[in-house]
């Protein structure tokens, strides 16, 4: 057999295979100005396909295209502007252009990878002075969770050294969080050793932010009984209500006891670059380590988060190895002596791009937008009798609500019904969620192209479809 004959290029059909996706992708871009009033469902045919066997042979390139594209069109995107469930990206067209161009180079960003490795360094400074924080390094990775898990590897290592050599040697650690804090920070501390049952969930405030009085009293009990404390996890924006705790009340303990204060920003904290949220985010130049999503509210498409630190040396403390093989040049720390990653792709660019762009005036206002767009439908509540939200003024752009119907003998059930009923309606898409034992809608508005009429769509939808209890859930 001649291996020469086989191969795995496009060949003749590179042209027309691109050409054929930038008709797709400009399609989609169009469609995503605005809202359509129904969402696409797997047809039949799509339904064969998606069930059919590994195929021994190929077919025409353009057909898998349209196939691809079938399948991404009858999928929930979130780059749709009445998507307002979780808190996802919203497809940056550049971002976009940014992901075909890495990975069609697909530059390893493990060690030095000259002009790349060179723009990445760039990126993270930018990212920095965009919200605020003196970061003397940071690296990206795949999310928060990653991100989270890097933060606190490195204040492991910095309150517990030699921890990375040697073990824990069986001392019991704590880490200090708010009670509505993101799963990801249990998951930190299952993954490194400090044992869920360490983490301390701090009661929170009447604006759902940890309380600094009740956290110090808690690190001093556990000192008192003989716990190292590791760090304090202080979220700005959680995933439930957005509310940000209070960076510098926290940063006073933190100091006052030498512990590791650790910022969760992956939702909230681009918000920090707005004027009106700037005094939210007092102290966060106090942190040790801050995590940001770029791909939540900096809407850049999945995958880029960013982990950036006060302290270059921490992160190589707890990730560096001299091995024979991997070279060490250029004045900086390879990403793999800093990252849990050693193969990583380009995503960096996609953030580099955004602010080359765009501009960072830009990216301030379209956040700023989405702040304003939450203010505006908690007012508009306030003058609807049939729906209510919570007591205190969003924080960021999360509006937990609830249609309540008079006369409505179990209002859980009914908001859970109607979540599933406006998510089969398709108009909008909005979550449910549980605040204080009881099930709420939980739009999040963090997407550019989102418009005042999307969001009072959604007000029209709830109402339309839970205005009455009957019918609706039994």
């Amino acid at each position: 057999m001649d291996y020469g004959e086989i191969g795995l290029s496009l060949g003749d059909q590179r042209e027309a295979a691109l050409a054929r996706t930038a008709q797709h992708v400009l399609r989609a871009w169009k469609e995503f100005d605005t809202a359509r009033d129904h969402e696409s469902l797997p047809g039949e045919d799509l339904q064969q396909l998606l069930t059919s066997s590994l195929p021994s042979e190929g077919r025409d390139v353009l057909d898998v295209i349209d196939q691809a594209v079938e399948v991404l069109d009858s999928s929930l995107a979130q780059s749709r502007p009445r998507y307002f469930a979780f808190i996802g990206s919203s497809g940056l067209e550049v971002g976009a252009l940014a992901d075909l161009l890495a990975h069609s180079y697909d530059p390893n960003l493990a060690v030095d990878a000259r002009a790349a490795t060179e723009l990445e360094w760039q990126a993270v400074s930018w990212l920095a002075q965009f919200i605020g924080f003196p970061a003397e390094t940071g690296t990206f990775t795949s999310g928060g969770t990653i991100s989270n898990i890097t933060a606190l590897a490195s204040a492991r290592e910095a309150m517990i050294p030699g921890a990375r050599e040697h073990g824990l040697g069986g001392i019991p650690m704590t880490l200090y969080c708010s009670s509505e804090a993101h799963y990801s920070i249990t998951r930190a501390a299952e993954v490194l050793g400090i044992g869920a049952a360490n983490v301390r969930a701090i009661e929170i405030d009447a604006q759902r932010r940890m309380r600094a009085d009740v956290l110090r009293d808690q690190v001093q009990r556990d000192l008192a009984d003989g716990c190292k404390p590791v760090t304090i996890v202080a979220t700005t924006g959680t995933t439930l209500t957005g509310a940000v705790d209070p960076i510098d009340q926290l940063a006073d303990v933190a100091e006052e006891f030498g512990v590791w204060l650790h910022v969760d920003g992956a939702y909230g904290v681009p918000a920090a670059a707005v004027p009106s949220r700037e005094y939210l985010f007092a102290g966060l130049g106090r942190a040790n380590s801050v995590t940001v999503d770029c791909h939540k509210w900096m809407f850049v498409p999945k995958a880029c988060s960013a982990i950036l630190v006060r302290n270059a040396a921490s992160l190589a403390k707890v990730f560096a190895h001299d091995e024979a093989y991997m070279p060490h040049a250029g004045g900086h720390y390879n990403a793999v002596d800093i990252t849990l990653e050693y193969s990583r792709p380009f995503r960096a660019l996609k953030l580099w791009m955004l602010f080359s762009t765009h501009g960072a005036n830009a990216v301030r206002e379209a956040i700023e937008r989405n702040c304003d767009q939450a203010q505006m439908i908690f007012d508009w509540i306030q003058n609807r009798p049939l729906f209510e939200t919570l007591t205190n003024r969003p924080q960021l752009s999360i509006v937990p609500l609830r249609v309540v119907v008079q006369g409505c003998s179990d209002p859980d059930a009914h908001n859970n019904a109607l979540c599933l009923a406006i998510q089969r309606d398709g108009r909008v898409y909005v979550s449910p969620a549980t605040i204080d034992g009881h099930v709420w809608l939980r739009p999040c508005f963090i997407n550019f192209r989102t418009t005042s009429n999307d969001v009072a769509t959604l007000l029209d939808v709830a109402e339309d479809l839970g205005a009455v209890c009957q019918g609706l859930h039994n």
